[in-house]
């Protein structure tokens, strides 16, 4: 993803099938009640992120008496605002008629955003909606970008929005018609697999019409989002799945060596590899951090739909990020994903050795909540306690905003921030756990169903 610097007009309510369930005063008499409390702290601070116009700011500032939002929001906020405004409502937290009006406000501003070749720019003024040509605060400036990973986590909010209220469908249809996910694609070279590696780009430049110098070749990291989406609906070729990374071929240089062999799936031949952690095999992600892996199955039932591939690699995935934690460093606290730097800025965290980049992601510095929610689905009782912890131990929950973005638990220092990505994924964790299905059902059907589903049943990733 193209990770982030640190630094009005309502619409009409609309019928909503499938959001209403229960209450939330309801909620708070369940078993599940902490994980409701959660859910509504979390929204509150998606609510406080969300500008009069409907968008998100990427950043809130906690530190003073009154919060701060930044100045900048990307297609990936919006469409964490989005899924999370969904949840809300499935979940009683805000109204029916109360989440559609949000809904169909913040598509209306989706809708007024300049774009070009069919998809979003990476930033935007949330309070103008203005594409930015210089960054808030420092004035550096911004070149136009068109974002394929972030591109692909809007279109994923408006997907969920428009089943979420049917009023909206058409409108948002006409939005996603112009989204070719082929414009990002380049296609496979047999002859010079490395100029044509049948993967899609970073992104593009519009000022001077050049493209980024590197592919989304891993397929363990959150940009198979946009590759699912492009198989979906028919503008990447089903061959595109096989021609992803597992890991890298053994002889490129990673992090460590892997092990595999061949397989030829639809006519491509490619290296069904794994690595090794702690006994146990799994499929790498870049940077073996937590939401490269797991953000993705938040709406795509991979599990469901692999289980003997995907469903093992998730969950080897989080065991390893719990041992790395409680094991290997020895603090009692685990949870490694891309968030804010508690003392100041922004760094991606991961556990070096599910991560195939020798250029290592930090591993100490900071524990993110997100990794823990991220982890529900897999061993919910040990992110629970380790939520818990966080929250008594360093006070890095509060009952208004919910969970702050990070903390060092070597110094106790708290992040003074909550991030619209970060608290979107918990949000959709949340949601997932308290409703499933609620989120993935735009995944369970037309190309998801027919192109995905039978993509995902024939993965073997060899880890015995």
């Amino acid at each position: 993803m193209d990770r982030r610097t640190f630094l009005s007009a309502g619409a009409g309510a609309a019928a909503v099938v499938g959001l209403g369930v229960g209450t939330a005063a309801a909620a708070e008499r369940s078993d599940d009640a902490p994980l409701y409390r959660w859910f509504q702290a979390t929204y509150r601070s998606m609510e406080a992120l969300t500008t009069p116009l409907g968008l998100p700011a990427d950043t809130l500032d906690l530190s003073g008496r009154s919060p701060v939002r930044s100045g900048n929001t990307s297609p990936t906020n919006i469409g964490c605002l989005l899924w999370s405004t969904v949840a809300a409502g499935g979940l009683g937290v805000t109204g029916r008629t109360e989440a559609a009006r949000r809904i169909a406000r913040t598509v209306r501003a989706v809708e007024g955003l300049e774009r070009a070749h069919g998809f979003w720019f990476n930033w935007y003024d949330p309070a103008t909606g203005a594409i930015l040509t210089s960054w808030p605060g420092t004035g550096a400036p911004v070149r136009p970008f068109l974002s394929t990973v972030d591109n692909a986590w809007l279109v994923t909010g408006l997907r969920i929005a428009a089943d979420a209220v049917p009023v909206l469908r058409g409108r948002i249809e006409r939005l996603l018609a112009a989204c070719d996910w082929s414009f990002f694609y380049t296609p496979y070279d047999a002859a010079d697999p490395v100029k044509g590696p049948g993967q899609l780009l970073g992104g593009y430049w519009t000022d001077d019409n050049t493209v980024t110098g590197f592919h989304y070749g891993a397929l363990n990291t959150e940009p198979r989002m946009a590759s699912y989406l492009g198989l979906a609906d028919g503008t990447l070729p089903p061959y595109h799945y096989w021609h992803l990374f597992r890991t890298l071929p053994p002889q490129y240089g990673q992090e460590q060596v892997p092990q595999g062999s061949n397989r030829t799936v639809d006519g491509v031949e490619y290296f069904a590899g794994h690595y090794t952690y702690r006994g146990r095999s799994l499929v790498p992600s870049w940077g073996g951090s937590m939401f490269e892996a797991l953000m993705v199955p938040l709406f795509v039932p991979e599990r469901e739909w692999s289980p003997r591939a995907w469903g093992v690699t998730h969950s080897r995935y989080v065991r390893s990020q719990i041992e790395f934690g409680l094991t290997e460093t020895g603090t009692g606290f685990w949870g490694l994903s891309p968030s804010n730097v508690p003392e100041g800025g922004y760094l991606a965290y991961g556990v070096p050795s599910i991560g195939m980049t020798t250029d290592h992601y930090a591993s100490t510095g900071a524990i993110t909540p997100h990794a823990s929610f991220l982890a529900l689905p897999y061993a919910e009782s040990e992110a629970v306690a380790n939520l818990r912890s966080l929250a008594g131990e360093f006070g890095a929950y509060d009952k208004t905003y919910g969970f702050r973005d990070s903390v060092n638990t070597a110094t106790g220092r708290v992040s003074d921030f909550v991030l619209a990505l970060d608290q979107g994924m918990v949000l959709a964790a949340l949601a997932q756990r308290l409703r499933p299905g609620l989120l993935q059902r735009p995944f369970r059907s037309g190309g998801f169903t027919s192109r995905v589903r039978p993509l995902l049943g024939r993965e073997d990733f060899l880890l015995g």
